[in-house]
């Protein structure tokens, strides 16, 4: 595919390709200078067959063609299982990805399996015996999350009453995975940045760097690029941290897979022959399938272990309590923002609803709460804070 432009400069982000379910979308966002074809503007377009020279082939088409670039057939990476051609496209950068040491960012919604990939993309790999380590870097304060990740010094600072290996330092010929880094704090970013340019740290207290060699992998559920646009985020880490990005799709993007998953864990979760049969009948599943899993497939995971409990198939909109849910009201749209702002104010009052619910369902009791939710409780605290709840 040939690209250019008349402008001297142009958008970080002024053309993006995106695999789906029915193939590929190509995408321009609003603004100057603009993304052309033949001399017209476009915002959106599909790949069709039989196009002429700028045509681009479907990944039907490249097979047929005898082209080596259509989506994997690969069904299973790590843990992770699926047959649609997004996740199987997934799959197959991550499968590149292992191959190499390049750092790889995850993209995707809260609960489609960024953690799982991390480690899968780890165990492909030629790593796979050394450490992998995980630090979360949304569930600590910036103070505690410096020396979490590169480690300190005895007497560095009250309470350091002795030296300390960070993450960086314990992974050492292995990966480190950083979790939610689009919650890394402001002050962190440039230090990141320095270590992946430089692949060294210095523990805090210390005047000397240390070389450290290890694979980085990063994921968030956050739009970065429109965090880089509203100055949240630095740049120059972004595109350290984006060599190879892979997005993750939500559930919702690929329903012919819930069959596979949910296969899969009932099987991990130990559900009996009956069980599995009840659990796995074409109308049971066709009821998952149409529902929307804002929560992906760790929402999925609680619901089925719910049906588990209660020895019964559930229907999707069925809460904890054993009640059924009502349909929430439909949410005002303001179409007048860009659409990366619209997604930031919807997440955070999806957040801010999910959480008070959660507390509610069980009298603010944070411990249990964040057990039934299966989230950290430290970063339950932290949405509690961001949002202005109260336990």
């Amino acid at each position: 595919m040939k690209l250019s432009s008349e402008e001297a400069a142009v958008s970080r982000f002024h053309c993006e390709m995106k695999t789906e379910r029915k193939g590929a979308r190509a995408r321009a966002p609003d603004g100057r200078p603009g993304t052309f074809v033949d001399g017209v503007r476009w915002r959106q377009s599909r790949p069709r067959r039989g196009g002429g020279p700028g045509h681009v082939a479907t990944h039907s088409e490249a097979r047929e063609e005898g082209g080596t670039h259509g989506p994997s057939e690969r069904a299973v990476f790590g843990e992770l299982v699926a047959t649609s051609a997004s996740a199987r496209a997934s799959f197959e950068r991550m499968a590149c990805a292992a191959a190499c040491y390049a750092t790889v960012l995850l993209e995707g919604e809260t609960g489609t399996g960024k953690s799982r990939a991390a480690l899968a993309i780890h165990r492909a790999g030629t790593r796979a015996s050394a450490p992998f380590l995980v630090v979360d870097c949304g569930a600590l304060p910036a103070n505690l999350l410096e020396s979490e990740l590169f480690g300190h010094e005895k007497g560095a600072f009250t309470g350091a009453i002795q030296r300390r290996v960070g993450a960086f330092e314990e992974a050492d010929g292995g990966t480190i995975f950083l979790d939610e880094i689009g919650e890394l704090p402001a002050e962190l970013q440039p230090k990141l940045l320095r270590v992946l340019e430089n692949r060294e740290i210095r523990r805090l207290g210390s005047n000397t760097h240390q070389t450290v060699n290890v694979r980085v992998i990063a994921a968030t559920h956050r739009d970065l690029r429109a965090e880089v646009a509203a100055g949240r985020f630095r740049a120059d880490l972004y595109f350290r941290l984006a060599v190879v990005g892979i997005p993750l799709p939500s559930l919702r993007e690929r329903p012919e897979d819930i069959p596979l998953i949910a296969e899969r864990i009932l099987a991990g979760l130990g559900a009996t022959p009956e069980q599995l049969a009840t659990l796995t009948a074409p109308r049971f599943v066709a009821q998952l399938q149409h529902a929307a899993w804002p929560g992906n497939v760790r929402e999925l995971r609680n619901h089925l272990e719910r049906c588990l409990v209660f020895q019964s198939a559930l229907p999707p909109a069925m809460s904890a309590s054993g009640v059924l849910d009502p349909a929430p009201p439909p949410r005002a749209v303001d179409a007048s923002l860009t659409y990366a702002e619209s997604r930031r104010r919807a997440l955070e009052a999806f957040e801010r609803d999910y959480v008070e619910a959660l507390l509610k369902l069980h009298k603010g009791k944070v411990s249990q709460a964040a057990a039934a939710a299966d989230m950290d409780r430290v970063y339950l605290y932290r949405l509690l804070r961001r949002h202005g709840l109260r336990s």
